[in-house]
Order: structure tokens, then sequence, then C-alpha cells
């Protein structure tokens, strides 16, 4: 692993992302919003046009920018005071037995950590793997494993950005909301992203009422303290799903997410960060999201 940053070392810009806590929940899009044409910059001035905070970059198919047009994006942010996330690839599996696949899905959530940093961003999110073949107990193992070495990487480089396991949609995905605090909690620079959406799906129609979002809340006050309540990365969409989990996403109100209720439950633990929308309709979505929670 010592020789996986090589390629972008010598262009980290230290930023002090790691010790950011947010004094409030912040809004806004995955990826570029649906009214913006143009590059990254571009969609990040839409997003404030917009009167949102923040932009998750979306890696999900290839880590589309440069380390040469990082310092735009990262202008343009600073510019437009808009707060960066991103979402590292699909093609990761934390849990896989074959080295190729393990070091690949290292590597590339570590890629995507290094061109956010250079961004100036906050907070690097990522689906961490499938249990497969192995027991829960063995794949807690092996994920906690590749997260002790990206974050023992990212310290030697003095990348600060938050690394952050999502939690997931499908029973088959490891991912559930006590794996992600677990893990979570034994590292300085590791933190979970909270998909509400996910939850809900995984669990085929729980986590869904005032009393449940408390309960995720308290378990990530519980795990974390109250820094993990300040320092949150949630994503929102509405969702369909079945017995095994997540289908599709779907925009709020053609769901039934019971968003309003989350919302508020948000606010009455004081949460604080930032919030991506992964509707469909994604601007729509978060600027409904941002009006209601104010």
């Amino acid at each position: 692993m010592r020789d996986l940053l090589s390629l972008y070392s010598k262009s980290l810009l230290k930023s002090g992302t790691l010790d950011l806590l947010m004094k409030k929940l912040i809004f806004g899009t995955a990826g570029i919003p649906l009214s913006s044409k143009g590059p990254t910059e571009k969609g990040i001035a839409q997003v404030r046009n917009l009167g949102l905070d923040a932009m998750e970059m979306e890696f999900v198919h290839s880590i589309n920018i440069s380390p040469e047009k990082a310092p735009l994006v990262k202008k343009a942010a600073q510019e437009h005071n808009i707060t960066l996330t991103c979402h590292a690839p699909y093609f990761i599996n934390l849990n896989s037995l074959e080295k190729t696949k393990l070091y690949a899905s290292k590597y590339r959530i570590l890629q995507s950590a290094n061109i956010l940093n250079m961004c100036g961003g906050w907070s690097v999110c990522f689906h961490p793997g499938f249990y497969q073949k192995s027991t829960k107990e063995e794949a807690f193992a092996r994920v906690g494993k590749a997260i002790e070495d990206i974050s023992k990487e990212m310290n030697k480089s003095g990348n600060d950005v938050w690394i952050r396991m999502e939690t997931t949609g499908k029973e088959t995905q490891f991912g559930n909301i006590d794996e992600i605090l677990e893990i979570s909690s034994q590292f300085d620079n590791v933190m979970p992203c909270i998909d509400f959406a996910h939850l809900h799906a995984r669990t085929n129609g729980k986590y869904n009422t005032n009393k449940e979002f408390q309960e995720i809340l308290e378990k990530v006050e519980k795990k974390l303290g109250k820094k993990g309540l300040e320092n949150m990365h949630i994503h929102l969409t509405g969702i369909a799903y079945s017995e095994k989990g997540e289908k599709n996403h779907l925009n709020l109100k053609d769901s039934d997410m019971n968003y309003k209720d989350l919302l508020r439950t948000l606010k009455d633990f004081k949460a604080a960060g930032v919030v991506i929308s992964e509707s469909p309709n994604v601007e729509t979505d978060a600027s409904m999201c941002q009006k209601e929670f104010e």
C-alpha cells in the first residue's frame, strides 16, 4: 500500500477538514444539479444559485476530475462557499478474498479521497462491500482491516478528509448501522455516512418512524459521542424496495419515505453536517428538505 498515493502525493493540499465540525445541517445535491450544464465548476455555481450549500461529486463510475482540474473546482467551491463531498466508485469490495480486487478497492477509495482533498473537499463516502460467502464476523474483520490500511495511508499523506462507509440498502451488502458505527468508532479519521433510505429499504420498510429515527441517532451518539451528531454525512432520497432490499431511488413525494419526521428528529438532536439529496430530481428534493428543516 505504501506507493498507492505516489501519483498524487506531491499535489495534496492540506485543508484542515478533519477538524471541521459543521455548526448546522446544510443541504446539497448528489452531482451537478439537473438545471446546470457544463463542468463541475458551473455545477457548483448553480448549487449556490439554488440557495443550497453542498454538492457531492459523483465518482461512482470513474474519478472524473484530474489533479490538473482540481484547483479550478476548489476555487469555485471557495468562491461560492460550497461544501464538497464525493462518492467513490461503486466497484469496491473490502471483503474480497482476491488480493487484486481488495487492492483495487482500497486504491479507488484513496484516489477518490486524494482528488477530493485537492478540491478542498470534506468527506468521501463509499459502499464497503458484500458478505458473499463470508460470515458477518469474517466480513467485519476483513472490512475493518481494510479501513485500518486506508486510515493509515491517509494519515501518512496528510490527507485529512473524512473516510465514510455508507449504510447499505440490501442484506447481502456489508453495512448495517451497527457495523458501520463500530468500525467508525475505532479510527480518528473515520465516520459513518448514514443513508436513511438504505436503512429503510434494507429492513423492508422499517426505520421510518420518529421513534426509529431517534433510535438511529441515539446509537450514533452512544458510539461516537456528540461529535457523531455534529459531524454527519447523510444521504436522503425516496426509495423503492422489496423483501430483498433496495430496488431503485424515487423522488421523496413518490415514495413512503417519512422525510418530514426524519428532518424533525435531526433538528431535535441538534444534528449538524451535510444532507445530500440522491433523489432523481436532485435539487428539487434538496431544496424541499432544506425548507422543511428550516
